[in-house]
């Protein structure tokens, strides 16, 4: 196991980067002195944000002194969740300038992977709040450089791409995290650093067609095969569809190598341009051949490995819904270690992971405690607990949270969230001097998810009921129906179990292919706008799937679980399933299958975003 940053020695430390020391020193600092420093960060949030209305609202005014104002926040601030803030989020959205959230200007809002009534969550976001997030990303290598020395002589493949973003009313930005990210000065303008030098130009990151971007990336990450040390993606979902595009679009960039030609369809001139620098003007026969050579053969287990020889770990995110993608990128890898470096939201950067090369079963994320301020809920179990009604009274500090408990992730941040809950449930794993260290879980709520998608119970019941009203006029009901996240295929896709009721009367048609494809279709049009997006923009989600199984199917499930003490008095069809034996019980009882024939409809705009109906919707505090 490598040794933990504060542990350097001897000669190691010596040749170590000035940079790298003081980020290991930073860590070993703000970890040691962690109830000081959480107590200072409050502080500060509260002194920057003292003229924010919701602040006075409760009664937290600085001008008795900063520690009065801490001890009157952590007394009377209450939970909240975001339909609690969305009518302050939609005044500002729509154009109210006075400080609300935040003592400073909201510059941007950032769309969260969940939903709200079906469309984005929207997070704002302070001008300071990029300063934050480049000192945590400023972290991760003298981390990593530890536990794989020599990072500094080559170059890494990371594949990165910007998403669609939309304008607010009042005209400020609305897009993802890490598109306001790759858009910044910060990584624009970013200094040269032998550690992160990447073989994707930034033109081609940030080009917002995703085939050109993808084609383009993958094209210089080859051309640069001998010199990458590392690959990755920010999500595992993300990485395998780029590999599932080389498998099918090798031949083209090949050729382009052999040629030192760009394909005709990169027709984005600031990417060709980019990308015709990288070639070689005379081409590269031999190169072309050793690629070739490779993505020819019959099995593309260890492709990874094979492409790019002198790579040493693959950097994605495997914990959450994520890790359903383990085991295909292990057979890609050919036994690369999976790296998880960080934990970050919309909401929040959180923190890291000090022992990067550890298995992702073990991966354990160290919160920095000038990120934010976070408390912890405690998660209770039982019926007497879902009935509880939290309170700010039950939340534990970030110094005092309990090893191997579980808890629901509780944030105030800088730009105006104020005792924020994320959904993110945490276990604790150890602790970095006095900063927890942190398994994520699960998210609270969620059933399926293949990217970042999120779909809770209530959604998907919706657009099932929904879209079972197609099989009404053919005398069919649905009997009763699972789902899981089918991560086998490229891009992975959801599936929807069906055991259905037919009429079976006299002249009663039975319903033909096209009415399931039908209800595959209306599902995915009353799910959120981000599984939308996933489905019609960025391809990032395949099309949903019903199977429809033999009658008994579920008594069968029945059956399975009271046999492992499941209480009949209790037992209800589980909503979603996981891979294993009820995937296996239900595929063998599979009679007809059926994919949705076209995309969800979807826009960047998101539809009633922006209406002040969605305000006037909300539920109050």
């Amino acid at each position: 196991m490598p040794e933990a940053p504060g542990a350097m020695r001897g000669t190691a430390a010596a040749a170590m980067p000035e940079a790298h020391r003081e980020g290991l020193e930073y860590i070993e600092r703000v970890t040691a002195d962690a109830a000081e420093v959480q107590r200072r960060v409050l502080g500060e949030i509260l002194a920057q944000n003292a003229p924010a209305e919701y602040l006075r609202r409760l009664g937290v005014v600085a001008g008795a002194g900063l520690d009065a104002a801490v001890d009157a926040f952590l007394r009377s601030a209450p939970l909240v969740t975001y339909e609690d803030i969305l009518p302050d989020v939609m005044r500002i959205a729509n154009g109210d300038t006075s400080p609300i959230l935040s003592g400073k200007p909201i510059r941007e809002f950032l769309t969260s992977s969940g939903t709200s009534g079906g469309e984005r969550k929207l997070m704002p976001s302070i001008a300071d709040e990029m300063d934050r997030r480049s000192l945590l990303y400023s972290l991760l290598m003298p981390v990593m450089s530890q536990a794989v020395p020599g990072l500094d002589r080559g170059k890494c493949m990371y594949l990165y791409f910007v998403k669609a973003e939309s304008r607010t009313p009042a005209g400020l930005p609305a897009r993802p995290v890490l598109t306001s990210f790759y858009r910044s000065r910060h990584f624009l303008e970013r200094p040269h650093d032998p550690y992160t030098v990447y073989t994707s130009p930034d033109e081609a990151v940030l080009c917002v067609d995703a085939y050109q971007s993808m084609y383009a990336q993958l094209l210089c990450g080859l051309v640069h095969r001998a010199d990458v040390l590392r690959v990755g993606a920010v999500f595992a979902s993300g990485f395998l569809r780029a590999i599932r595009f080389l498998e099918k679009h090798w031949p083209r960039l090949c050729r382009d190598i052999r040629t030192g030609t760009l394909d005709a369809e990169i027709t984005d001139r600031a990417v060709r341009a980019a990308v015709e620098r990288v070639l070689v003007r005379a081409g590269d026969p031999a190169l072309a051949d050793a690629i070739e050579a490779e993505c020819a053969r019959p099995s593309w287990e260890g492709i990874i490995r094979r492409v790019w020889p002198g790579t040493k770990y693959i950097d994605v995110i495997v914990t959450g819904a994520m890790a359903q993608y383990i085991p295909t990128l292990e057979f890609y890898g050919g036994g690369l270690p999976l790296t998880c470096t960080m934990y970050a939201s919309s909401e929040c950067y959180f923190g890291i992971n000090l022992n990067p090369m550890c298995k992702p079963s073990d991966v354990a994320y160290t919160i920095i405690p000038t990120m934010g301020y976070f408390e912890f809920l405690p998660i209770q179990s039982g019926a007497s607990a879902a009935a509880a009604k939290p309170h700010q009274r039950d939340l534990v500090d970030l110094v005092d949270v309990k090893l191997g408990h579980e808890y629901e992730l509780v944030v105030t941040t800088y730009s105006g969230l104020y005792r924020y809950r994320v959904g993110d449930v945490l276990r604790v794993a150890g602790f970095k001097n006095k900063a927890p260290m942190f398994n994520f879980v699960r998210r609270k709520n969620v059933v399926l998810s293949i990217d970042s998608d999120k779909t809770d119970e209530a959604e998907l019941h919706a657009a099932v009921a929904g879209a079972v009203q197609h099989l009404a006029p053919f005398g069919a009901s649905l009997v009763e129906y699972t789902s899981y996240a089918d991560a086998t295929t490229i891009p992975g896709h959801y599936v929807l179990f069906w055991e259905l009721r037919l009429g079976g009367g006299a002249g009663t048609p039975v319903p033909p292919a096209s009415v399931f494809e039908d209800c595959c279709l209306a599902v995915e049009e009353k799910l959120n706008s981000v599984y939308r997006q996933g489905r019609a923009a960025d391809r990032s989600i395949g099309p949903l799937e019903i199977r429809v199984v033999s009658e008994g199917t579920f008594d069968k499930l029945m059956d399975y679980a009271l046999a492992r003490g499941a209480s009949i008095n209790q037992y209800k069809a589980p909503r979603c399933v996981r891979p294993g034996p009820l995937v296996e019980l239900l595929d063998g009882r599979v009679q007809a299958r059926y994919e949705s024939p076209k995309c969800p409809k979807w826009s960047p705009a998101g539809g009633k975003q922006w209406s002040s109906s969605a305000a006037a919707a909300a539920p109050p505090p």
